[in-house]
């Protein structure tokens, strides 16, 4: 059974920086890309954040120049960095994993950014 679990979140300050973590276990076979989305109420969940094993990355045009994701293959675990944080950045962030044919995806973290 994959579990993900997320941590990091919290309420932070406009201007500050998050550092989420997702680590993955369970898994018997190599995950393949791992990433951080996000929901805001009212919305749809949408990319924040993706990485393949290779170390491939993609952003979304949003947070691309604000956040770097990054990859430790060893511990399955996958990390994001986002800084001066706004408050529409405020949102459960949720960590995906891709192994073979399935998405894996966390509970979620909830991230709130005051003015």
């Amino acid at each position: 059974q994959v579990q993900l679990v997320e941590s990091g979140g919290g309420l932070l300050q406009a201007g500050g920086s998050l550092r989420l973590s997702c680590a993955a276990t369970g898994s018997r076979y190599d995950i393949w890309a791992m990433g951080f989305y996000r929901q805001a109420i009212g919305k749809q969940r949408d990319l924040v954040a993706h990485i393949t094993r290779d170390g491939d990355t993609k952003y979304a045009d949003a947070v691309k120049e604000r956040v770097t994701i990054s990859r430790d293959n060893a511990k399955d675990t996958v990390y994001l960095q986002m800084n001066n944080l706004k408050t529409e950045d405020t949102a459960v962030y949720y960590c995906k994993a891709e192994i073979g044919l399935y998405d894996y995806w966390g509970q979620g973290t909830q991230v709130t950014v005051s003015s």
